[in-house]
């Protein structure tokens, strides 16, 4: 394989992220209004740590695991907000929040 056909399949990748972050955050909006409806907290460090331990039981590289917990960590902040929102917004969200 040569360059073109690395960098092909890294835009298939790149599309199927796209993808399943967006299918993650449809989770968190749905959690969110859950949590609304149950007058729960929204930030649950538990939860959160387990995720990231999970991930790092998953993980088989060339990610390390501090590199793998640091983009997790951005993918929770953003399923919190979106959580976050969903709890305080009346109407729930719209498809494109944020």
């Amino acid at each position: 394989m040569d360059i073109e056909d690395w960098r092909r399949m890294i835009d298939e990748i790149d599309a199927q992220l796209v993808e399943l972050l967006n299918r993650r955050s449809r989770c968190a909006i749905e959690i969110g209004k859950l949590k609304r409806a149950r007058n729960l907290p929204i930030y649950s460090p538990e939860r959160e740590r387990h995720v990231l331990e999970r991930v790092r039981r998953l993980n088989r590289g060339p990610l390390d695991d501090e590199a793998l917990q640091r983009l997790f960590e951005r993918i929770m902040d953003e399923s919190r907000r979106l959580e976050r929102l969903a709890a305080e917004s009346p109407n729930g969200l719209g498809e494109h929040a944020g």
